[in-house]
């Protein structure tokens, strides 16, 4: 069992940058790849970014690329997303997943196991 929870979201220009948090429970969390989704009202959930259980690999959607870096630190349990030039576009709750058995596909939410509560990341322009 995994408990996730995030924090480190907020009200930011567009522009501006965010580094949301994941604090994993449970002493299994550098088994698992753990991904970043994130939906906006109205919208459907969407993929953000994955890591690796070691790390090693990263995979960020389109919209991410170039501006969003995944990380982990597997000594503190925690993934982080750091969001720069941050765009209204990216208003969202953002989510945190953790995933035993994604292989290749980083990218299905339905294929990860537990999920965060969620943390509201809200750019105005």
């Amino acid at each position: 069992q995994v408990q996730l929870v995030e924090s480190g979201g907020g009200l930011v220009q567009a522009g501006g940058s965010l580094r949301l948090s994941c604090a994993a429970s449970g002493r299994t969390f550098s088994t698992y790849a753990m991904g970043w989704f994130r939906q906006a009202p109205g919208k459907e959930r969407e993929f953000v970014a994955a890591i690796s259980w070691s790390g090693g690999m990263t995979n960020y959607a389109d919209s991410a690329k170039g501006r969003f870096t995944i990380s982990r630190d597997n000594a503190k349990n925690t993934v982080y997303l750091q969001m720069n030039n941050l765009k209204p576009e990216d208003t969202a709750v953002y989510y945190c997943a953790a995933c035993g058995t994604c292989g290749r596909t980083w990218y299905i939410g339905n294929n990860y196991d537990y999920w965060g509560q969620g943390s509201q990341v809200t750019v105005s322009s």
